[in-house]
This record gives structure tokens, sequence and C-alpha cells, in this order.
């Protein structure tokens, strides 16, 4: 008798649950579900692999090679957060289950390093410098010179001057502050 009214309220509204594989739930907003990757924009640094803390993530420069095992994934997000290019995304929906054990192996093309042209253009540069510097240079130069030099020469003898007297006044103060307070540890203790 005292299961009536919930008998009744159940069999009157709706099932608390889904019926999974027909009726599917809507995402929610920033889900991170399963883990794909633009292989076009990755530049095969690494970071993922590195950061990864189930380290289900491979990547291999030398062959333009990233794989990941989806089945060792804890889906943290920390790889597409890390990604220098954002070639890392997570769908807001989960992977469906599957009867086998699969990899995602993706292949791609590394970026090519790319050649320094520094050689030339030091030279250029040298080049281009002492020409309008030595015009700049002369006219300042001499205006220069003098200031910092007094003030180089003075700011050391007052640091000089200011030394001496410390060490003068260091003694005294240690002199009178080791005697007073044994006197007073004395006279409290007696």
């Amino acid at each position: 008798m005292l299961f009536t009214p919930n008998v009744l309220k159940n069999l009157l509204s709706k099932p608390a649950t889904r019926k999974y594989p027909f009726e599917v739930r809507d995402p929610f907003p920033k889900y991170r579900g399963e883990l794909y990757i633009d292989i076009e924009k990755c530049i095969f640094c690494g970071t993922c692999s590195r950061k990864c803390p189930s380290q289900c993530i491979v990547v291999d420069k030398s062959t333009g090679l990233w794989e990941c095992d989806p089945h060792a994934c804890i889906y943290c997000g920390i790889c597409e957060d890390l990604c220098p290019v954002k070639a890392i995304h997570m769908k807001d929906v989960h992977r469906k289950p599957l009867v086998e054990k699969i990899m995602m192996t993706e292949h791609g093309e590394p970026p090519k390093p790319r050649k320094k042209k520094a050689a030339p253009a030091p030279e250029a540069k040298a080049e281009a410098k002492p020409e309008p510097a030595p015009e700049a240079k002369p006219e300042p130069a001499p205006e220069a010179k003098p200031e910092p030099a007094p003030e180089a020469k003075a700011e050391p003898a007052p640091e000089a001057k200011v030394e001496e007297p410390k060490e003068e006044t260091a003694p005294t103060t240690e002199k009178a502050a080791k005697p007073a307070p044994r006197k007073g540890k004395k006279k409290g203790r007696k």
C-alpha cells in the first residue's frame, strides 16, 4: 500500500533514461570528445607527444608520421591547448564503440628547414652602417665622454668614504649591542 502512489506515478510519467542507440543526447558545448588532427597544418614539432600525460601520441618528424592510440587517450585536451599551430582539435561528440582496436595514423609532409640568409645580410648592413655612423658619432661622442668620465670618477670616491665610516661604526655597535642583552639576560635569570 505504501508503494501504490509511486508505482502509479512512474507508470504515468516519462522514463528517466533514454534508449541510447536510438535516442542520442545533444552534445554539450566545449565537450572534449573524439581527437582529430588537421595534418596539413601540423609542423611535426612533437609538443603534443611530449606533453601528453597518457603518452598516446607519437610524432616522427623525419617521416611525417602522426599516430594516436584513441584507447589510451584520456581526452584531457592538453595536446589541443599546447599545439603551436592549432592543428589538433576535439570534436564535441565521443567516438562510437568499436569491436576492434584501432590506431589513428596520419601521414603528412614535414616542413622543410628554412635556409638562413645571414651571410649576405650582415655584409650589406656593415656597409650601410659605417657611412652614417661616423658622421653621427664624432659630434656627440666628445660631449658624451667628458660628462660620464667626471661622474664615474666622482662616484667611486663617495663610495669609498661611505665604506670607511661603516667599518668604524660597526665594531662600536657590536660592542654596544652585545653587552646590553647579556646583562639583561643575567639580571632576568637571577
